[in-house]
């Protein structure tokens, strides 16, 4: 998983706390980025539903409330389905753990993402909201 992740959930959490501050370099400082890379990513969210955007204006406006908003549905916004574990390619037929290997790993590998879309899908982003507000004050 790169960090498309992380800095989609801090583009969530600050726009549903500061929907005025939420051009893309406002965005951006905050993130500390480039907003190029804060409109790719708010380009996802919207295609997912989570964020609202009008092309050629400045804000955006999440689609419904933090507490209807899981880091499932963030986390599938940006990756879409593919899991965060990722098998490789060509391993030998002929050696006893290259023919082996890609269905040992499939098994457990989505074991570990089933568990990790189970944690994700138990927390909103009104969750993440209130951690930041714990923290900040």
């Amino acid at each position: 998983m790169n960090s498309q992740y992380a800095v989609a959930v801090h583009v969530l959490s600050l726009i549903s706390a500061y929907p005025e501050a939420s051009s893309s370099a406002d965005i951006a400082a905050s993130v500390g980025t480039n907003p190029v890379v804060i409109r790719n990513v708010t380009g996802l969210l919207r295609r997912a539903g989570l964020l609202r955007t009008q092309r050629g204006v400045a804000g955006a406006a999440l689609t419904r409330p933090p507490a209807q908003i899981t880091l499932l549905d963030v986390y599938r916004a940006v990756n879409g389905q593919d899991s965060v574990f990722r098998l490789h390619e060509h391993p030998h037929p002929q050696c006893p753990v290259g023919a082996n290997i890609q269905v040992t790993l499939e098994e457990r590998f989505g074991r570990a993402q089933a568990a990790l879309e189970r944690e994700l899908a138990r927390t909103t982003l009104a969750d993440v909201m209130s951690d930041l507000a714990a923290r900040a004050g």
